[in-house]
């Protein structure tokens, strides 16, 4: 369908320069649909076949990290001309059966190390629950690098990630990478269960590493578990149980990732505690 519309708007212009309302500007009008098409072009097809090319992309290794959810590890060469940032997602056509025509936007959920880099998915839809199939040395089309949830956003020493159900991942590359010392970096883990828990052995090695805040909000009821008490019967995201898990919260910049129910109510209950709207920078997961 997303193809067809590529030919409807092509007959769709040559309908138009037919008729004569247009006569007066078409030179402007086919230059603007002109460089639409350039456009086109190069950022579908030439941007990834370069980069394909020049990187070498395969899969190494698809490894479970819970119920539905997998990482897959990928290699190749020269990636850190890719500039890949942590809190940053690219575009990953999968050169296999039943993936390769589709390009599926995953967040990086590690930093790029030497020539791997790797990716963790939850099987949300056919695509994505299709990932934990794809075999090792499977070619990989990467493009991008997107997405603006970087450490280049941050303005305060101390620094609040929260996150939501797969929106760990990139939240798990910030908390490793972004600058800090002791107590200054702080991450909120919201899931429906323990066992929904994605990367745990991970992010325990990197907050006793970092000597970083890292609290578990689990259960519908908010039951919170880290080193401070949860608010009891209360809801974990509620601005007086942030206060009570960050107790300087409006001296935070805040990274938030998650769903789009949970990362709407986090940026009110942010926005109620204190914290000024510039330094809540989220991104939401709606696909």
């Amino acid at each position: 369908m997303h193809l067809l519309v590529y030919l409807a708007a092509a007959l769709a212009f040559g309908h138009q320069l037919a008729g004569p309302d247009l006569a007066p500007v078409a030179w402007f009008w086919a230059l603007a649909h002109t460089a639409v098409a350039v456009l086109l072009v190069w950022y579908r097809a030439v941007v990834p076949v370069r980069q394909a090319l020049r990187h070498a992309l395969r899969v190494l290794e698809v490894r479970s990290e819970g119920p539905g959810v997998v990482s897959v590890v990928m290699y190749g060469r020269d990636l850190a001309e890719l500039r890949a940032e942590p809190g940053q997602f690219l575009r990953w056509r999968f050169l296999q059966r039943r993936l390769w025509h589709t390009a599926l936007p995953f967040s990086l959920s590690a930093p790029v190390r030497g020539n791997t880099l790797r990716i963790t998915v939850k099987g949300l839809g056919g695509h994505s629950r299709r990932i934990r199939r794809l075999r090792p040395g499977t070619r990989v089309l990467a493009t991008g690098p997107f997405g603006a949830l970087t450490a280049a956003r941050r303005t305060r020493a101390k620094v609040l990630l929260i996150a939501g159900g797969v929106g760990i991942t990139p939240m798990r590359a910030l908390f490793e990478t972004l600058p800090g010392g002791p107590g200054e970096i702080t991450l909120l883990y919201r899931a429906g269960a323990e066992e929904h828990l994605v990367l745990r052995s991970e992010l325990e090695a990197i907050a006793a590493e970092r000597q970083a805040g890292l609290h578990y909000l689990l259960g519908p009821s908010g039951a919170a578990r880290g080193h401070l008490p949860a608010v009891a019967g209360g809801d974990p995201l509620a601005p007086q149980a942030l206060a009570a898990l960050v107790p300087d919260l409006a001296e935070h910049d805040v990274y938030l990732c998650g769903p789009p129910g949970m990362a709407e109510a986090a940026q009110t209950s942010l926005l109620r505690a204190g914290v000024p709207a510039g330094r809540i920078h989220s991104e939401c997961f709606s696909f």
